[in-house]
Order: structure tokens, then C-alpha cells, then sequence
């Protein structure tokens, strides 16, 4: 990843500073203090040559499609969430302020857009609870569950509540209670219930991000919603999406060993970036983490290796590194980011697949195909 000068950027740009600016302040360009001068900012220069390249005419159609599926320009219309100057919007309310109060159960009344509070309860668990079950729960469901196809909006509600449920019975304690009371439960960890709340709230939906777009291709298809679930469940469980927070254990062990700095200086020597830092929709930092970190005691080695990686990359800690460290701070299982973000997405990937379903387009992109050519005899 390399990063260029406000000079530079300017000169590449052919733009004034206050553009520069606009369009760093609206998430297009990523930004990040110059190590060699605070006061100054250094500029990804990735994101200074896509909008240098638009400046210069229309691109190739097959140019601009390319683009589109790596962090470049949004390839479809949606009115469930989004990420504008530097805040998550949830249907245009504030997903940090969200937080503060509510359940995931309310969070999904607001993304379905469903009058109604959807009922999560179940009064079933899975014999060993985990995300392995929570693949067989979906997997079965899919295979029974009725096709999205014709049927009516509040009928797929009604599906939607009782897939969450389901999902529920396979990673948290039965009851009727909320869903963080009854995974707090669970763990034995009553004191995390509020953390735990508040994680579930900021991770329901963000955008069209890998397992969100995986999900809606499925429910493009007319599958039932279990099914999009089930995609969504696959993409999320990836180490750059829903086990991510997995790779701050070696950073973590390592700063426990030789301190922050040294074991962060070690891994930037070899060529990486550094894990569980920086969001390239947020200028600022994440503000899910921000939200998050604010609910419970931060561990000090994650307290170090927040400032000391800051300091170093001029990247903030994102939502990844505030899973871990409020695993670390509450002592939950290992697994447990990754329990949490499958079942706190659930109910974004719903929201995507019911949009999906009333939009009635199979989503369907062609390929560039770069193999050898037919054999010419």
C-alpha cells in the first residue's frame, strides 16, 4: 500500500486542496497522519489514481465494471445502510447512537422496515452449540424452508424472525429474552451482556460488503431466505471478513512478549498490513469499534497496542480489534467475534435479500474471460 503527499496528490489530481479534502472527508480518498510530520497527511494513492483516471474521460465499460467490485463505485441501489462522512446510517438513523439502547431485535425492525418487533425466542438449543451448528440449522432450513418467489412481504417477515431464531437456537441459550442476554447466558459471562448487545446492534448491516453481496445473489435467484442466509454464513467465515479479529492473537501474544512496539514493528517489516486496523469507508477510523470500545474496559495490552499502532501506520483499531479485545476483557470463547458477527449480520443479510426479492432482478454479471482462444485446426 503506498501513500503519496498532499503535493503530490494535488498535481495528480489537477483539483485544488478543498477538493482534496471533500473528497477525502466522503470516504474516496483514505487519508492517514504523515509519520515524518503530524501536522501533514499522507494520501492512498490507489485512491488518488482511480478519481486522477475519471478525471481524464470516460473510462471502457469493462474498466468501470472492474472497478466496481473492489472498493470502487456502488454497483446497485439500496435504502437499507450506508456509510456517509464517517457515520454508519441504518435507514438514515446513526448505528452508534443506535447502539447505545437498543436490541438486535430492534435493529431489525428498523432494517426490514417491518412494523412489527420481530420474535427471536426459541426455546430449543443445539445439542453443542457453536457455528458448526449454526450451518446445519440454516443448511436444514433451506432445504425445507418455501421460495421467496410471489410470496407476500409479511409472510417473508415472518420466515425472517423464525431463520434468526433458528440461528439463535444454534449459537445462544434458549429463551424468550434478547438475543445478547441469552448468548451472555451461555458463556456464563452476564457481565459482557451489554457489550455483547452493543456488538450485535453496530455488526447487523454495513453496506454491500463480501458475505451482504453473496447473500443477495442468493436470494436474486428466488431461493428461500435461509438459503441467503446459509451463502452469507459461508463468505463471513473467510479470515478477511468474519474471523478477522482472529489475527490479533500472534500480534497480541507477541506485544505480551517484546512489548507493542517492537512486536508491531516486526510485523510491519514484513510487508503487511497490520491487522484489525484501518476501514477504508471510514476516513477517521471505525466508529463501530469507537462505539464499541466506549462499553467496556479495554485490556491494557490492547489499550498499548491501540496507540502504538496508530502511531505507527496513522491507522485506527477497527471493529475486528474491538472483538478481540472485549473477547480478551470478558474472558469469551475463542470463537466468539466470529458467533457474534454471524449472528448480528443475519439480520442485515435479510434485509438485502428482501430489497432483493422486490426488486425482482437475478443479479448476474458477465466475466472477462482472459484463457487461450479455440484451436484453429
Amino acid at each position: 500500500m503506498s501513500w503519496m503527499t498532499a503535493e503530490d496528490a494535488l498535481a495528480r489530481l489537477g483539483t485544488k486542496p478543498q477538493t482534496l479534502y471533500a473528497n477525502v472527508s466522503r470516504g474516496r480518498i483514505a487519508a492517514r497522519p504523515d509519520p515524518g510530520d503530524p501536522r501533514k497527511s499522507l494520501y492512498r494513492e490507489e485512491d488518488v489514481d482511480r478519481l486522477a483516471s475519471r478525471k481524464q474521460g470516460r473510462r471502457p465499460a469493462r474498466a468501470v465494471a472492474a472497478e466496481t467490485i473492489a472498493w470502487g463505485e456502488p454497483v446497485l441501489d439500496t435504502a437499507i445502510s450506508t456509510i456517509l462522512d464517517d457515520r454508519l446510517l441504518y435507514r438514515g438513523e446513526d448505528a452508534v447512537k443506535l447502539a447505545e439502547t437498543a436490541t438486535l431485535g430492534a435493529a431489525a425492525q428498523l432494517l426490514w422496515a417491518s412494523d412489527l418487533r420481530p420474535d427471536f425466542a426459541n426455546r430449543a438449543q443445539a445439542r453443542q452449540p457453536g457455528i458448526a451448528a449454526a450451518y446445519r440449522a440454516m443448511a436444514e432450513l433451506a432445504a425445507t424452508e418455501m421460495p421467496t418467489s410471489g410470496r407476500h412481504r409479511t409472510v417473508l417477515i415472518e420466515d425472517a424472525a423464525r431463520v434468526v431464531s433458528y440461528l439463535g437456537g444454534a449459537l445462544a441459550a434458549p429463551g424468550t429474552d434478547p438475543m445478547h442476554e441469552r448468548l451472555a447466558r451461555r458463556w456464563q459471562r452476564q457481565d459482557a451482556a451489554d457489550p455483547i448487545r452493543r456488538a450485535l446492534v453496530l455488526l447487523a448491516e454495513h453496506e454491500l460488503n463480501a458475505s451482504t453481496f453473496a447473500a443477495r445473489v442468493t436470494a436474486s435467484t428466488g431461493a428461500p431466505l435461509a438459503a441467503a442466509v446459509l451463502s452469507g454464513l459461508a463468505a463471513l467465515s473467510g479470515p478477511l471478513h468474519g474471523n478477522a479479529s482472529q489475527s490479533m492473537r500472534a500480534l497480541v501474544d507477541q506485544a505480551q512478549r517484546q512489548g507493542s512496539e517492537l512486536a508491531i514493528a516486526a510485523h510491519l517489516r514484513q510487508g503487511g498490513a497490520l491487522p484489525c486496523f484501518g476501514h477504508r469507508l471510514y476516513a477517521e477510523g471505525d466508529v463501530r469499534a469507537r462505539g464499541l470500545m466506549a462499553s467496556f474496559t479495554v485490556p491494557p495490552i490492547f489499550v498499548e497496542l491501540a496507540a502504538t499502532g496508530e502511531r505507527l501506520t496513522g491507522e485506527k483499531p477497527n471493529i475486528d480489534f474491538a472483538l478481540a479485545a472485549m473477547t480478551a476483557a470478558f474472558d469469551l470463547p475463542e470463537d466468539a467475534p466470529l458467533q457474534i458477527f454471524a449472528l448480528a449480520r443475519s439480520v442485515g443479510w435479510i434485509a438485502h435479500a428482501l430489497e432483493q426479492v422486490e426488486a425482482g432482478a437475478l443479479i448476474r454479471p458477465r466475466a472477462r474471460y482472459t484463457g487461450p482462444g479455440p484451436e484453429i485446426s
